[in-house]
């Protein structure tokens, strides 16, 4: 298999959309009377799934089609400008910054179709089939969209999503098509992997606001390093994984890596903003249980599915290790239910189950 580098301008690409994802994150900072409403939480996800469909769209793209030529560039660096409007108007208050929102994520995909209609044009085979399919049908998703702009409250998210939801169930049944032109595994591995790494950078800052928020007293201290100590643990899981136990020649569709890191890229922004609010005790104690570790559980479940589907043979996982981790992770979860623990023991347990994450997988 040809190995297919990640340029520097889709690095600056993905550096934008972080910016982006790290505006969406800050709506579950958004406690009031201790209660993280379920609003609240939801305007999250649906922020944040507009945001990741937008970029997978393009990293697709690219990963097939992407060659670096001043084409390639302009089209890239138009889609910056739509990524600013979509970051620009982001905040809890979704509904005043709808407009632009909604400019910035229909410039996004509508750049992307137009390309697969000049990828059209220009291959042949199945890649031209490939092209075809993508960008005939993407328009379907982006009309219903933009239909949205014509009805008020919440029939306008309705419709919004509908278009969303179409777009990205089109990959899922057109496999038959996609899968005769597969994705370069190891670029499509290597472009959500640093987009992971940067949204882990997140946690890291969540420690600086931890430190920055109170005095350096025993327990402050104690917090950051724990939480240090699991920010490191996911890295070296994630990563060890990657780099030692993935099979890079593996030819699929691509979906599981796809969709799989939907739910990783969720985790570790709820992750990020679970640890601030931990430290501050700004949420109720079982709400803040509720959170924490179900952020935890989504991480847990997401990765053993994407590196299981490609792991080498060898290296894949039995039940009984994966099972053994889920009755931890569990066991802590009922225990801190039962005994009101202070934060840097909880801190302290999540750190434990990912360091034996880690050390079992990787």
């Amino acid at each position: 298999m040809i190995i297919k580098k990640v340029t520097w301008l889709e690095l600056f690409y993905d550096l934008l959309f972080v910016a982006a994802v790290s505006k969406a994150s800050h709506v579950l900072l958004h406690v009031e009377d201790e209660t993280l409403s379920l609003e609240t939480l939801g305007k999250f996800v649906l922020i944040f799934i507009p945001i990741w469909w937008a970029w997978v769209g393009q990293t697709l793209f690219v990963n097939r089609y992407g060659q670096d030529t001043v084409m390639h560039r302009i089209f890239l660096i138009i889609q910056l400008f739509f990524v600013l409007i979509m970051t620009a108007s982001l905040s809890i208050d979704f509904d005043a910054n709808y407009l632009p929102f909604l400019i910035g994520y229909l410039g996004l995909r509508i750049m992307t179709a137009v390309q697969y209609h000049y990828s059209h044009s220009r291959e042949s085979g199945h890649l031209r089939d490939t092209a075809r399919y993508l960008g005939s049908r993407f328009w379907i998703g982006l009309a219903i969209s933009a239909c949205s702009l014509f009805f008020d409250s919440w029939l306008r998210y309705a419709v919004l999503y509908a278009g969303i939801m179409l777009d990205i169930i089109l990959p899922l049944t057109g496999r038959r098509i996609l899968v005769k032109t597969p994705p370069n595994t190891h670029h499509l591995l290597e472009r959500f992997s640093l987009f992971a790494l940067i949204l882990l950078g997140e946690s890291v800052v969540s420690i600086l606001a931890v430190l920055q928020s109170s005095r350096w007293t025993g327990p402050s201290v104690g917090f950051a390093a724990l939480t240090f100590v699991l920010i490191i643990a996911i890295w070296w899981q994630y990563y060890d994984n990657l780099e030692k136990k993935v099979d890079m020649h593996i030819q699929t569709a691509g979906q599981t890596i796809i969709y799989g890191h939907l739910f990783i890229y969720l985790s570790l922004c709820m992750l990020a903003a679970s640890i601030q609010l931990l430290f501050l005790d700004q949420l109720h104690y079982g709400q803040m249980l509720n959170l924490l570790f179900g952020s935890a559980l989504l991480y847990f479940a997401s990765t053993v599915l994407v590196f299981q589907v490609y792991r080498h043979k060898q290296h894949r996982l039995g039940m009984k290790p994966l099972a053994g981790l889920t009755v931890i992770l569990a066991c802590f979860y009922v225990l801190d239910l039962i005994v009101h623990l202070p934060n840097v023991l909880i801190m302290g347990e999540l750190a434990l189950f990912f360091a034996l994450y880690a050390r079992i997988t990787a």
